[in-house]
């Protein structure tokens, strides 16, 4: 009888093994693994956040009946304390570098080359932890939180870096230190990201950068040009910032800017800096308003990946949790491009969430109208982390 592939079998197929292995004896993750492996960790974690489980008791209750299929993919299925101990001592790092070399190398040669006509928006949302969370933070009391700080590219829709932080750090000291600078690209960013030291940097390294102006900063010398009347733009004007922070400290940024003052939809009216003093006004504008699309990618892992609640209670436990529910956003975003048809990376996520276990194919599922297409696994060159759809 011809073996029909599972649906966490079909995901997991385009996973890249090879590179999870390097990695593995990089970190020495499976010493003194006894009996179960980076691999077993990793397969469980990831049907944790393939389908919805929110805690360890329901991911090994909905583990220990599909013992079968997972054996097939080189897992097994963990008894509660053997898998709460790998995620209090199993280093997060490994996954959290498998994570960031699919995202850094995953994009295809032509995508890479023209990495000056990238657009990266920058941002961070505060995850809930609960009260468990206390002794991590060295807290007594009080609501518990983490930051996911994200780097995203709009027009593949997908992350291209991200990193985890006590809800303490500010935004633009977890930029200064952890956010790689891709020389040539378009940063879009908030005012969490305010400090002209930055700002230069990103100028010094060929960069440019959209992003707002607070109410207290005012260019001088500047020089007005022409709005085109009763659109969204209002003034577009070139000038410097203040030479000075303080009566002591030099600002850094001190070559020429533009301001743009637009008013968007619902009558507000922003002030947006920028280095780039050549493109049209309503395309800066335009720029800045792509940033809600890491608002909305924030809502959807929330909503779908389901990260706001945690198998661990330890740091390394929460690290690995998401980093693997990243993973796992990758994997549903490739089944999703290698459909015939187009879908919604909602309702490929739900299919999957509710028939994890079920041996049929992903495409006759979405469509029962159409016949599935031959299934032949890919040849590995062919393999890229994030198609764009």
């Amino acid at each position: 009888m011809r073996h029909k592939a599972t649906l966490f079998e079909q995901t997991v197929e385009l996973f890249p093994w090879d590179r999870f292995d390097r990695l593995v004896r990089q970190h020495e993750a499976d010493k003194d693994q006894r009996g179960f492996t980076s691999r077993h960790q990793f397969l469980a974690l990831l049907a944790a956040g393939l389908g919805g489980h929110a805690g360890l008791r329901p991911l090994i209750a909905a583990l220990a009946p599909n013992s079968g299929a997972l054996r097939l993919l080189g897992g097994k299925a963990p008894a509660r304390s053997t898998l709460s101990d790998a995620m209090r001592d199993r280093p997060a790092a490994l996954f959290f570098d498998l994570l960031q070399e699919l995202l850094c190398h995953g994009g295809h040669r032509k995508a890479r080359q023209a990495l000056r006509e990238a657009v990266r928006l920058i941002d961070a949302t505060h995850l809930g932890l609960g009260k468990r969370m206390l002794r991590w933070l060295g807290l007594h009391k009080g609501h518990v939180a983490a930051k996911l700080h994200v780097v995203y590219d709009p027009a593949a829709q997908r992350p291209v870096f991200f990193d985890l932080t006590r809800a303490r750090i500010n935004d633009i000291t977890a930029a200064k230190c952890l956010l790689p600078i891709e020389p040539g690209a378009t940063y879009v960013f908030d005012l969490g990201y305010y400090d002209f030291a930055w700002w230069a940097e990103l100028a010094a390294a060929g960069c440019t950068f959209v992003t707002r102006l607070k109410a207290n900063t005012t260019l001088h010398d500047t020089e007005a040009r022409e709005v085109t009347p009763g659109g969204s733009v209002l003034t577009d004007q070139v000038g410097y910032l203040p030479e000075r922070l303080t009566f002591t400290r030099h600002n850094p940024f001190n070559q020429k800017g533009r301001e743009i003052t637009i008013r968007i939809d619902n009558g507000k009216v922003l002030r947006l800096f920028t280095n780039d003093l050549t493109s049209p006004a309503e395309e800066i504008a335009a720029l800045y308003k792509e940033r809600w699309q890491i608002e909305l990618f924030f809502k959807w892992i929330k909503q779908n990946l389901r990260i706001t609640k945690f198998i661990g209670t330890s740091e390394n436990a929460i690290r690995a949790q998401i980093a693997v529910a990243f993973i796992a956003y990758v994997l549903v975003r490739m089944l999703q491009a290698a459909q015939p048809k187009t879908y919604a990376a909602s309702m490929i996520l739900a299919i999957i969430r509710a028939h994890l276990f079920v041996r049929r194919a992903i495409a006759e599922m979405l469509d029962p109208q159409t016949p599935p297409p031959p299934r032949t696994r890919p040849h590995p060159a062919q393999l890229s982390m994030f198609e764009s759809n």
